[in-house]
């Protein structure tokens, strides 16, 4: 009756539900989320989806696996094992370590996505599927953002995903980004028809009206109350004064048809009602140690509470939560005790841990040991939300004092490696500050400091390096690996802030790496030395300790390296190593992508963005910050707010915009983003011819310096010094520069600092070193700095009548500028080609005429050798996604192989 009653006035709903189903039968895959109340018929309404012609699969939320990594994820498999060949092998070892069936490095819970959405998409090869969710909201956590993530990925695939879930455990937060579907109560009139013709008699129709405005049109309670009450019992209630149950009321209703049952079934259901898990095995093992008949089973499956399939089913969740809520606490801890006496002797390590906290009054040790053991176990299997659960448990279980402490550290560790800020930061207030030790000090102070990134909160991101430091001293003399690695966060945290940083300079920063470096030899050891040079020594006494620290990152193993993206950034732009720095950070990027790690592979690709603008072209910072959206949309995080203000500047935002991004960075501790958004909006009053605006803004950056990044503007500075009246003020750091480019070999420093040198030089003095810039230049990835050495030096041709000359030069500078998409550079560049008496010769073929960054992306890939499985696996969607977008890029160039898909997009790279 319900799961058609429930539909009544549902039409719109199911319409929507049945053009998604029409979607995807037509390979276009969706995602929807139904939430509503209990009893409002989100059930009813999922069963409504399994038209003919597809397959169907069911997911059941259980509340007792909650704590259980990938409880759910295991059980989705196993009628998708047929598929497991089809995976990578990263892919398959990840499912495996993930469902606890081999041992194995924990795996990214988005690694673990994309296993399963190759799976669903192998299923649907063969027949449409749709794969139904219900109680989403007790799906453990790794498995619902395994579950969200492959229905934001869903595009092309003949896949309808859809979820039932009330909105309890912050389901709809965690699955930001897939469509939700609000049920209410049904109508007025469908839901009095609903109470009609669930009575055997008639109903007068006020007091019908009245009930179905109580109920608020709930098809469960609806049903139910006329199962229970005659229609004169109803009449009656619905026109007087009493309240009808629903709600807790309806809970209390069932309660009461429980109570109708013999003892012993009420003492069966609720051990049924504890468990939750549905597990047969278990439940009857538990009844035995309580001494229940045998057939007790049946006779609750005869009352109507439970079905006996495999597994045990309450016939809607309100009963099983009426049964368990209206227990007392004595008996619902001697049902948890008899589960977890059965538990221990099923070998259910992780339930009987479970159970055992269940049934535990006050704080036990043993029991929080044993919890430990559980979150240990949910760590290796990549369940870091669940660790942060059980651990927190763990701690409540604990007497007061250290270990108490840890446990509750832990968890806040944890929570924040899955993103969890806020549940973090209660954790870290449920610490006793007075009595916990030094190396949990220093634990929480790397929270709290990590913390900050989340909440943007600057009384903690300002001064998080001094912290970080602080944290480092906390673990000196006892744990050395945890000091290294608070000193490589204070590195980043001191990038982040730059010049704001409060509370310890970069001399003591500086000091203070150096000497971790000498606790302990290994390749932090080494990194942590070329960071201290990098902030401390000359220049030219820096640079080998700077390039040992950078080799060493690339022999480390890809999954140790990509963590690291922000020292790659840094050492490669101090070493002016333009090749290295790319080929690093890209290397960690695959690296992230193939390990699923999505919060690396953003940070990676902001520090790729970044580098690109200094040393690279706008175009790669552009596609970087592409992929910075794709990241977290697969996250599901909003893609709209994603800037990167020194870009804005670069691809004509307005100023007063920029500047208001960057004055919002700087109050919040961004400090880095502040400086670079200046130094960008300085290199457009370059490009606009505006020197005095850009020397006034670049001056202040110059003379303050901030380490490996203000020499990278040393020559814009010359450029707007020189072109504004200040050559003397210029030449001091055209001398920096040479000496970098002599103590380095960089060609790309020397490039620059030729072309600074051509700037300060007198009359014909310039030329030979506008020629020696260009050759320089000319094989780096720095070509928008080649671009504008051209620009210059076909200037300085204009200006000595060499017009044939100069054309040819800004012609090439014209070139570069639109193949890195350094457009803001083009005005003055034709403007200088016109005076000279040519005419530009129009714009260049872009080689990927309209493409979408998802489709460049793929051609990217494509052209560079991957097949459709890796490039699949690269970009976080289905190899049928791959293929649906190459031919689309194929069709839109007018090609026909991979081999002329990479002679036009290497033509177009220039």
């Amino acid at each position: 009756m319900i799961e058609t009653g429930a539909l009544l006035g549902r039409d719109e709903e199911r319409r929507q539900l049945q053009l998604l189903l029409g979607h995807a039968r037509n390979s276009r895959g969706g995602s929807l989320l139904i939430t509503g109340e209990p009893g409002i018929g989100k059930t009813a309404l999922l069963g409504d989806a399994a038209p003919a012609g597809m397959s169907l699969l069911r997911l059941d939320g259980v509340e007792s696996e909650m704590t259980l990594p990938f409880a759910a994820v295991q059980r989705l498999i196993i009628p998708l094992g047929g598929h497991l060949p089809v995976l990578s092998e990263r892919q398959r070892q990840a499912i495996h370590v993930a469902s606890g069936l081999v041992e194995g490095p924990p795996p990214d819970r988005f690694l673990v996505g994309m296993g399963v959405l190759a799976l669903l998409a192998a299923a649907a090869a063969a027949t449409p599927v749709v794969c139904a969710v219900d109680d989403a909201h007790l799906l453990d956590q790794e498995s619902l953002d395994v579950m969200a993530f492959v229905a934001r990925r869903l595009a092309v695939e003949p896949i309808a995903l859809l979820f039932a879930a009330r909105d309890e455990q912050g389901v709809t937060a965690r699955m930001g980004g897939v469509p939700e579907l609000v049920l209410a109560g049904l109508g007025q009139e469908p839901a009095t028809a609903l109470l009609r013709r669930s009575l055997n008699a008639p109903i007068d129709p006020a007091a019908a009206a009245a009930i179905a405005r109580a109920t608020g049109g709930n098809p469960l309670a609806l049903i139910d109350l006329a199962e229970d009450l005659s229609a004169q019992e109803l009449g009656g209630l619905g026109l007087g004064a009493d309240p009808i149950p629903v709600g807790r009321r309806l809970e209390a209703h069932y309660v009461r048809r429980v109570r109708q049952s013999d003892a012993e079934v009420q003492r069966w259901v609720l051990l049924a009602a504890a468990d939750t898990s549905g597990n047969l095995d278990l439940v009857t093992a538990a009844a035995r140690t309580t001494d229940l008949d045998g057939d007790v089973v049946d006779r609750a499956e005869r009352a109507e509470l439970v079905e006996l399939q495999e597994t045990i089913r309450f016939r809607h969740p309100l009963v099983r939560s009426a049964i368990y809520n209206a227990a007392s606490g004595a008996d619902r801890r001697q049902a948890h005790r008899a589960l977890a006496t059965a538990a221990d002797r099923l070998g259910m390590v992780e339930l009987e841990a479970w159970h055992s906290a269940k049934a535990t009054l006050g704080t036990d040790a043993q029991v929080a040991d044993r919890l430990e053991h559980a979150a240990d176990l949910a760590a290796r299997r990549g369940g870091f939300a669940s660790r942060a659960s059980i651990l927190t448990r763990a701690a409540e279980l604990s007497p007061p004092g250290p270990v108490k402490d840890s446990r509750l550290v832990g968890a806040a560790e944890a929570a924040l490696v899955v993103g969890a800020a806020r549940v973090a930061h209660e954790l870290l207030e449920r610490v006793d500050t007075s009595s916990t030790g030094r190396v949990d000090r220093g634990r929480m102070i790397v929270v709290r400091c990590a913390l900050a990134m989340f909440t943007v909160d600057p009384a903690v991101l300002l001064p998080a390096t001094a912290e970080l430091v602080r944290a480092a001293d906390e673990f000196h003399g006892i744990d050395p690996e945890r000091e290294q690695r608070a000193l490589l966060k204070a590195f980043e945290f001191f990038l982040t802030s730059e010049r704001l940083t409060p509370g310890i300079s970069w001399q003591e920063l500086g000091r203070r790496l150096e000497t971790a470096s000498g606790l302990e030899s290994g390749p932090v050891a080494t990194i942590l030395a070329g960071l201290g040079a990098l902030v401390l020594r000359p220049y030219a006494q820096g640079v080998p300790l700077a390039r040992a620290a950078f080799d060493t990152i690339m022999e480390l193993p890809d999954h140790e390296m990509m963590y690291l993206g922000t020292a790659i950034a840094a050492l490669g732009t101090y070493l002016w190593d333009d090749s290295g720095r790319r080929a690093g950070l890209a290397r960690a990027a695959a690296a992230a992508r193939e390990a699923g790690a999505l919060q690396v592979l953003d940070t990676l690709m902001w520090a790729t963005s970044l580098a690109e603008l200094t040393g690279g072209t706008v175009g790669r910072a552009e596609e970087a910050m592409a992929q910075v959206r794709e990241v977290r949309l697969a996250m599901g995080y909003e893609a709209e707010n994603v800037i990167n203000a020194a870009l804005m500047a670069w691809t004509g935002t307005p100023r007063h915009v920029v500047l208001a991004v960057a004055d919002g960075a700087n109050s919040v501790g961004f400090g880095g983003v502040g400086a670079g958004a200046t130094a960008a909006l300085g290199l457009r009053d370059l490009a606009e011819g505006g020197y005095r605006d850009a020397y006034d803004r670049l001056r202040p950056l110059v003379e303050h310096p901030f380490l490996h990044v203000t020499p990278t503007q040393y020559a814009d500075f010359v450029e707007a010094a020189v072109r504004s009246g200040h050559p003397r003020e210029a030449r001091p750091f055209a001398d920096l520069l040479d000496e970098l480019a002599a103590a380095g070999g960089s060609s790309w420093c020397r490039g620059v600092a030729h072309r600074a040198r051509a700037l300060t030089s007198q009359d014909t003095a310039a030329e030979p070193h506008f020629l020696a810039a260009i050759e320089a230049l000319g094989p780096t990835c720095a070509k928008i700095d080649l671009a504008r050495a051209h620009l210059l030096y076909g200037e300085w041709l204009r200006r000595t009548r060499r017009r044939r000359e100069a054309s040819e030069q800004l012609q090439a500078a014209i070139g570069h500028f639109e193949h890195s998409a350094a457009r803001m550079f083009l005005p003055r560049a034709h403007a200088e080609l016109e005076a000279a008496g040519a005419k530009p010769a129009g714009p260049g073929d872009s080689g990927t005429p309209d493409l979408t960054s998802r489709e460049l992306a793929i051609a990217q890939l494509a052209a560079t050798g991957h097949t459709n499985p890796e490039i699949a696996a690269n970009l976080f969607i289905s190899v049928n996604t791959v293929d649906y977008h190459l031919r689309k890029v194929f069709q839109k160039l007018g090609l026909s192989s991979r081999r002329q898909l990479a002679d036009r997009l290497k033509a177009d790279d220039g």
